[in-house]
């Protein structure tokens, strides 16, 4: 059965740069990428002026249903039809792309590890960290390079909710990660030490691995049961 592996962090630390760097390590035959950038809600109801009016770092302007019947869907070795999002309209696009699981199924996006449900489906959440000054200069170039945005509206909205939800929402959620990397420099084993990691998984779902249990034993019922009897 295929393995998802979910990779969360902030805007800009380095999600898909890791991500692609390590496909090529494995091969992309053996690996299927879903950003959940595409799983934005659709707004093609909504003018220009008011899609820049939405909080994009809220959980709450992402297609959760979506998002968790179409990754279960892969998970079961199923096909699906993923949305692609057009950031330039701000909305989706008309387009679909057909996604075919393989393997590892690597999902990468600052809200994948937010949701309990989806944390659920995951064999390993793994969670990039960065400095926000790091972060924020990423983002200025990608989205004045890629997506046409203008410095004063980066700006605006790195403050005004990049940052702040960072903050609140995506930082929090790297309590559920199994691993944390750091990517905040040029010169970093991030690549390297995904690769080992994500190599590993990637044998288990070919069976040549078991899966290891690391729980740990400081909470079970009868190591807490002679704690509170020497109370």
């Amino acid at each position: 059965m295929a393995r998802i592996i979910l990779v969360g962090g902030g805007s800009s630390s380095g999600k898909t740069y890791l991500t692609a760097q390590v496909i090529k390590n494995l091969g992309e035959d053996n690996v299927t990428r879903i950003t959940l950038d595409d799983y934005y809600k659709d707004q093609a109801d909504l003018t220009l002026e008011e899609r820049a009016n939405i909080n994009y770092d809220h959980p709450k302007a992402f297609d959760w249903p979506l998002m968790r019947a179409q990754l279960s869907a892969l998970k079961q070795g199923k096909t699906i039809k993923k949305p692609v999002y057009d950031f330039v309209h701000q909305t989706r696009s008309d387009n679909v792309e057909e996604i075919v699981p393989k393997n590892l199924i690597i999902v990468e996006g600052i809200m994948a590890l937010v949701d309990e449900k989806i944390r659920d489906m995951a064999d390993l959440r793994v969670f990039i960290s960065a400095r926000a000054e790091r972060r924020f200069l990423r983002r200025m170039i990608r989205d004045s390079k890629e997506r046409g945005r203008r410095f004063e509206g980066i700006v605006k909205q790195y403050f005004s909710t990049v940052q702040p939800m960072y903050d609140e929402i995506v930082l929090p959620s790297s309590m559920y990660a199994d691993l944390i990397v750091n990517n905040d420099g040029v010169k970093n084993l991030g690549v390297e030490v995904l690769t080992c990691v994500f190599s590993e998984q990637l044998s288990i779902a070919n069976g040549m691995k078991t899966v290891q249990s690391t729980e740990n034993d400081e909470f079970k019922e009868d190591v807490l049961a002679q704690v509170f009897r020497s109370i």
